[in-house]
């Protein structure tokens, strides 16, 4: 069981008990971004951009959405999902339908979406980690909470605006147009 990334089984809480689309993507990037030479990171890649899609559907960005999920569905295979614990043939046929009712402009009001988990063992490990947490795996999402619907425009960018220009200017140095 241990060979999943701490960062994987903190994105399937976020995912699962939390519905915090946005956590799931910052995490997993991070780990990603980290870890460019690891064997699965055109999976990690599609599993934040699954989450994203969530997200931007979650919110009616239903251009978003499916920008998002069509991605999640090239980049994650079924080599890379039956690695993760995850079962390919259900994770692959949900993806498509839920691709497919967006395409078709479907009303019907937000559905969560859970991956279908085959690794028993991550599965109660998670579910473990969400009671931890006080969250309830696969609970509802909160819709009338707008930190969560909207957490990307309302979050403290102030870290992420500093970090940006301390880079562009030691790029700028590096380059000999500052002092």
């Amino acid at each position: 069981m241990g060979h999943y990334p701490e960062e994987y089984r903190a994105y399937l809480v976020y995912f699962h008990a939390e519905r915090d689309y946005f956590e799931c993507h910052e995490i997993l990037e991070e780990y990603w971004k980290s870890n460019p030479q690891d064997p699965l990171a055109p999976a990690w890649v599609g599993l934040i951009q699954l989450a994203v899609g969530l997200y931007h559907e979650r919110r009616s960005n239903t251009s978003g959405a499916l920008k998002m999920l069509n991605g999640a569905n090239s980049r994650l295979t079924e080599d890379a999902l039956e690695k993760l614990g995850i079962e390919a043939g259900e994770f692959r046929r949900r993806l498509e339908e839920r691709i497919r009712l967006i395409e078709e402009g479907s009303n019907l009001p937000y559905l969560d979406w859970n991956l279908p988990l085959a690794d028993s063992d991550l599965l109660e490990e998670c579910r473990k980690a969400a009671l931890e947490k006080k969250a309830v795996w696969e609970a509802a999402s909160n819709l009338e909470n707008a930190d969560l619907i909207h957490k990307h425009s309302r979050r403290d960018r102030s870290d992420v605006i500093r970090e940006r220009l301390t880079s562009r200017e030691a790029k700028s140095r590096q380059r000999g147009r500052i002092g």
